[in-house]
């Protein structure tokens, strides 16, 4: 069997180009960006190292092939005909979820049931079994998406999201995604020898994930993924990637990164997830309100993703404390100051002009990223 194969990298609407942007810092060139994935090719290696190496990408797929079908028939025959022996073994377990958009066969659960058949019957015939697939065997979780009557099939190589990392034991009501905490990070120009700040910290993701960033840590180290117990791919492969991760890992890296939130509980929270993270001592935690912010440093980065007052009792408080941050960021013009936030108002209320803004989603939520650039030290 050939060992290359084609990769797509799912991303949050508004992150395609930093996927894009890791895909290539690990070495694969051939990238491709579309609306919501990174397409590129790759050897098997390339299924371990960016499941374990992408901060900022959702999951990591194996595209089995694509086609056009309008009827049932062209689906089944379609996905017949693809080399699904090549990947799954006589009692691999192969569920199938779907989805369709703007597509003739829009009946997602016979679509599902349609590619299982044909797979069933290609397995079949391949294996040499006369009767049913056991499907006792590791999991080989299968999608078939169509869209505007494409069908496009993958296999999931990661298992879980890409952004359970393995170290959140605890949680606030509306926690900030890994990825997208790593990409807020990664939108900056922080180096690591400069203080970092979240000043609204909740259970610490931004903080952490820094953390990570700062000492070159994979942010997959601590858990498994689904790949992992695939017959095809040689068990070498994660040694080599953790190899590879343990060796690149600069735990000796210092560095000055401080969480601190209103709230006393979710400081405890952010603290017990850093110490699971094992990153106990890279983080300052501290239990404070955002404006009493204080520091001697000429220079730092402040990245934080504060209440965005969506809630109707909770608007006004919210608006007054955009307005009090602003008055005492103000005293530190030469910092650098990113807010993600999906009140529209934030700029006027904070009292300055972004020097740049993103758009991104948190979760379903439109936010901008107001980026504030501190002033050069002369």
């Amino acid at each position: 069997m050939k060992n290359n194969v084609t990769l797509i990298a799912t991303a949050a609407m508004g992150l395609e180009s930093i996927v894009a942007n890791e895909v290539r810092q690990l070495g694969y060139e051939d990238v491709t960006v579309e609306n919501g994935k990174v397409i590129f090719e790759a050897d098997h290696q390339a299924i371990a190292r960016c499941n374990l190496w992408l901060r900022t990408a959702d999951r990591v797929k194996l595209l089995v092939g694509e086609f056009e079908a309008r009827t049932y028939d062209e689906l089944f025959e379609g996905t017949k005909a693809l080399p699904w022996e090549q990947f799954i073994p006589e009692d691999g377990k192969f569920p199938v979820t779907g989805k369709s958009h703007k597509s003739k066969l829009y009946s997602v659960p016979d679509c599902q049931a349609i590619v299982k058949k044909a797979i069933v019957e290609k397995l079949k015939r391949k294996h040499g079994v006369a009767s049913w697939l056991q499907e006792s065997g590791s999991e080989y979780k299968i999608e078939v998406a169509l869209l505007k009557d494409k069908v496009t099939l993958t296999l999931d190589t990661s298992g879980a999201g890409l952004h359970k990392r393995g170290y959140r034991v605890g949680q606030g009501d509306a926690p900030l995604k890994e990825t997208l905490a790593a990409a807020l990070v990664q939108l900056t120009n922080w180096r690591v020898d400069e203080p970092f700040y979240d000043l609204f910290c909740g259970s610490g993701t931004i903080p952490i994930e820094a953390a990570l960033i700062g000492q070159n840590i994979a942010p997959g180290f601590n858990r498994a993924f689904a790949a992992e117990e695939w017959d095809f791919i040689n068990s070498t492969v994660w040694d080599k990637a953790l190899e590879e991760a343990e060796d690149l890992a600069n735990y000796d890296q210092p560095l000055a990164i401080y969480g601190s939130d209103l709230n006393p509980k979710m400081v405890e929270v952010a603290r017990a997830n850093a110490m699971e993270a094992g990153l106990a001592d890279l983080v300052d935690w501290k239990q404070m309100q955002a404006t009493d912010f204080h520091s001697k440093e000429e220079r730092g980065y402040i990245v934080s993703n504060p209440p965005y007052g969506e809630r109707l009792g909770d608007k006004e408080q919210v608006e007054a404390m955009y307005k009090d941050l602003g008055a005492t960021l103000r005293d530190y013009p030469t910092w650098s100051i990113y807010i993600l936030t999906a009140n529209e108002k934030f700029e006027e209320l904070f009292g300055q002009q972004a020097s740049k803004k993103r758009k991104l989603f948190n979760a379903f939520i439109r936010t901008d990223y107001y980026q504030y650039f501190g002033k050069k030290i002369k």
